[in-house]
């Protein structure tokens, strides 16, 4: 419960990675989701663009601190960086971009399953 306040108060979304993956791949299955994003992240550097895509897998800004050995607040001002070069305003749509514009793919339940060694 603590870390649920402590990911909203840090400004981080809470649906688990599997809700966000269902969501987003219902969202872009439908044809008038595809706008042309391809060239979204090229405005991004690099550092910014591993940032976006772990934001896309579901991480908070402390998982992927930890992973990056940097401290979250760092993490916070590439998230901000990021959505403030591309245009968007919170990190749903962030995450939306970065799977319409192929930083990030769904991975269908199957394929998931199989590389876990569950069937």
């Amino acid at each position: 419960m603590l870390r649920s306040i402590r990911s909203i108060a840090a400004g981080d979304a809470l649906l688990s990675p599997a809700a966000t993956r269902t969501l987003i791949a219902r969202y872009l299955a439908r044809p008038e989701s595809r706008m042309g994003e391809t060239e979204a992240f090229d405005v991004l550097t690099t550092r910014e663009r591993e940032v976006v895509a772990m934001v896309a897998e579901g991480l908070s800004n402390d998982e992927i601190a930890e992973k990056m050995y940097v401290s979250p607040l760092t993490i916070r001002t590439h998230v901000q960086r990021a959505m403030s070069k591309v245009g968007v305003q919170n990190r749903a749509q962030l995450v939306v971009i970065a799977f319409q514009s192929g930083l990030v793919r769904v991975e269908s339940p199957q394929r998931r399953d199989q590389a876990s060694g569950h069937q």
